[in-house]
């Protein structure tokens, strides 16, 4: 199976094998992300976690990126189109692929009380469906509760670099590189998006949370983590030294061990049982 159909969108879809009893990994990737920039070969960190972790794996490209279905008129007014957003992201964006999208994706796939592993945007995601959903547990790696100067300026700064040197790259994962930046990029630096907040969502999550985050991240601070901490007290922050924005790339090692171990501390659910 290589792609999976949601209210009539086509989503591109990997599956990585493993025992039935455990409850898999599901890889929710960052803004600009897709199924390939997770990694590619038996060398992708995905497939190098399930391995460490002896669980099977899901990987999904949102709509707009890899080659999943692109969102239409995406600079166009924002309106809906058969249970989907379509136009100008708004504000709302990660709460529909959060509590619409995703938990629909997973009936399908007949997934219960997953393992989500969420980077950046695809953290904001899990832990937004979290907070309503049963999940047996939840990684959130570089994870935006809040809107940070920091994180606009960044953001600034990857628009500034998009003709020259981004889009090319972004070419290697999307089909259409234009129909994944521009929507990410104009809701996050859109005025109106500054106002959000899922902190008072956090505090509905119940299940463990591991939080991680790189000292030298540059579109967020360690002040997320905490804040989700406050909200949700069960929560362990882990701090990465010398790792950027994404921990899976900088330091796919400790990163990797860091989570099988947490992974094994945790108390078993009716779907980690033999």
């Amino acid at each position: 199976m290589d792609a999976i159909t949601i209210r009539g969108v086509r989503l591109e879809l990997q599956h990585i094998p493993g025992p039935a009893h455990l409850a898999p990994l599901v890889f929710l990737h960052e803004g600009l992300g897709s199924v390939s920039a997770w990694g590619r070969g038996v060398h992708a960190w995905p497939r190098q976690l399930c391995a460490a972790t002896g669980r099977a794996g899901w990987l999904y490209s949102r709509r707009g990126f890899g080659q999943s279905d692109p969102t239409p008129d995406f600079r166009g007014p924002s309106r809906d189109e058969g249970g989907w957003p379509v136009g100008r992201r708004r504000a709302d964006y990660l709460h529909h692929d959060a509590w619409v999208v995703l938990p629909e994706l997973l009936r399908q796939l007949g997934v219960r009380a997953p393992v989500l592993i969420g980077h950046s945007d695809g953290a904001s995601i899990a832990l937004l469906h979290a907070a309503r959903h049963e999940v047996m547990a939840c990684v959130a790696m570089a994870p935006h509760v809040f809107i940070e100067d920091m994180t606009v300026r960044a953001i600034e700064q990857a628009r500034a670099a998009y003709a020259d040197t981004l889009r090319p790259k972004l070419a290697r994962h999307h089909r259409d590189p234009d129909n994944a930046f521009w929507p990410w990029v104009d809701i996050w630096l859109d005025p109106a998006f500054r106002d959000f907040d899922i902190q008072a969502e956090c505090r509905d999550i119940r299940c463990p949370l591991l939080l991680v985050q790189g000292e030298d991240d540059e579109y967020a601070s360690m002040a997320q983590l905490h804040a989700i901490a406050r909200a949700a007290p069960q929560a362990r922050e882990w701090a990465l030294a010398h790792c950027g924005h994404s921990p899976h790339r900088d330091q796919p090692g400790p990163l990797t061990a860091g989570i099988a171990q947490w992974l094994a501390t945790l108390p078993p659910r009716p779907t980690d049982r033999t």
